[in-house]
């Protein structure tokens, strides 16, 4: 019988997975960011150029801490 455990020391750390409902949460987001003027987006301190920069991002072009 072949053993196929692993006798590796080195552990990758826990990555956390988008699914679904997370690429169309993302997508909800950009969009709404992209809907807002410039009174709110300067609120939140996001100039208009980086607002529909974001949004043009692909979906599955996701921020590093979700992948």
């Amino acid at each position: 019988m072949t053993d196929f455990t692993s006798s590796a020391t080195c552990v990758a750390p826990a990555r956390r997975k988008i699914g679904l409902m997370g690429y169309i949460s993302l997508y909800r987001q950009r969009r709404a960011l992209a809907g807002l003027d410039d009174t709110r987006l300067n609120d939140i301190g996001v100039s208009r150029s980086d607002a529909e920069s974001e949004a043009l991002r692909p979906v599955w072009d996701a921020p590093q801490h979700w992948k």
